[in-house]
């Protein structure tokens, strides 16, 4: 009776393994922010920020994390830029704000820990038709929650063309 049993799972096996490897894609699309939208995101967030009086530095990074666009103001100090991209890669490898992570990873030997990650406010995912394109770092305001503000304003920028992205 085992072995009727074995025998009876193996040939269901055998029988749906090809569909199932049908129905995998050879070819993955992934959906990928242009250049010309990252530059755009980019000066919109410089500019809320200069709004303020603030000088930042900005960076947009593609879905792989690498960047696509970087600006840093006139009087932002040159740390900016590393820490807007540490941001951005943190936001776009978790898919969230890094204000929402900031109190997350504090543990010994976390993932905080990993050189490269920056838990505080001023990462922004960005999505477009529910995909993960992007991300955008801000860096230099007086406080993260100001990054946060200015990074969502550079989105903002470019949030029709997101929204009507059809992929």
């Amino acid at each position: 009776m085992c072995k009727l049993r074995l025998i009876a799972a193996s040939c269901a096996t055998a029988f749906t393994l090809p569909v199932m490897a049908a129905e995998v894609p050879v070819v993955v699309k992934i959906p990928r922010l242009t250049v010309e939208a990252s530059e755009k995101l980019a000066r919109a967030a410089m500019e809320a920020c200069r709004k303020q009086g603030i000088q930042i530095g900005v960076t947009v990074v593609d879905r792989s994390g690498d960047p696509m666009a970087v600006l840093r103001d006139t009087l932002a100090p040159p740390v900016t830029l590393e820490v807007s991209r540490q941001k951005a890669y943190t936001a776009v490898n978790f898919n969230a704000a890094t204000s929402a992570m900031s109190n997350r990873f504090t543990q010994p030997f976390s993932v905080g820990k990993v050189e490269g990650l920056v838990f505080s406010a001023g990462g922004l995912p960005i999505e477009a038709a529910g995909n993960i394109v992007g991300a955008v770092g801000v860096s230099g305001a007086p406080t993260g929650e100001q990054d946060e503000v200015c990074a969502q304003a550079g989105i903002g920028a470019i949030q029709f063309e997101l929204e009507s992205a059809s992929i």
